[in-house]
């Protein structure tokens, strides 16, 4: 691919993605179930941590998939499997054949956008500045930029953060014995 076809396939990805993460938003906010929205809500952090990706912020990619789409989202899972306010019958939205087939013809596109990318070379043309943070990251590290800040600056946010996952998930089991205890009697 040329410098022009390579600039153009990241401009395609990055609005194909940013318009994924915003139909996604769309349809989560839209759910009756509570399972089915959970699940639009990982599309969203996907699509957000490709368009990180693209912005030449791998790790913030990364943190995003591991932290919000896998962690996180376990979490909101788990609660509401544990206040039973999904019912089995409301986990798929997509029920029709067309559907199914629309989505595997959306992954093997991106499959193949996959491929094509990583058989694309950079041309010399495509050089970054000394200065740019992608230069930085690449001499410095990424982790030490990016962990300072947070266990210096932003120290109390990320505890109080962690002390709220934490009462939710206490709250959600106080909630989910209760329920029990008045279905016994």
């Amino acid at each position: 691919m040329t410098h022009n076809n390579l600039s153009l396939f990241y401009v395609f990805l990055f609005y194909f993605f940013g318009l994924v993460a915003i139909i996604s938003a769309l349809v989560f906010v839209t759910r009756k179930s509570p399972v089915a929205a959970a699940m639009w809500l990982v599309s969203v952090m996907f699509s957000l941590a490709v368009l990180y990706v693209l912005l030449d912020a791998q790790f913030i990619g990364t943190m995003q998939v591991l932290v919000y789409a896998g962690a996180i989202m376990v979490v909101f899972l788990f609660v509401i499997m544990l206040l039973n306010l999904g019912h089995p019958s409301e986990l798929a939205d997509a029920r029709g054949v067309w559907w199914k087939l629309a989505a595997g013809g959306v992954g093997l596109a991106m499959l193949a956008q996959v491929f094509a990318v990583t058989k694309a070379q950079v041309p010399a043309a495509f050089v970054l500045p000394e200065n740019s943070l992608a230069n930085q990251v690449a001499r410095d590290g990424a982790i030490a930029p990016l962990a300072g800040p947070l266990f210096h600056e932003y120290l109390l946010a990320f505890e109080v953060t962690s002390v709220l996952l934490l009462a939710a998930i206490v709250g959600a089991v106080v909630l989910g014995k209760r329920k029990e205890r008045t279905n016994a009697r």
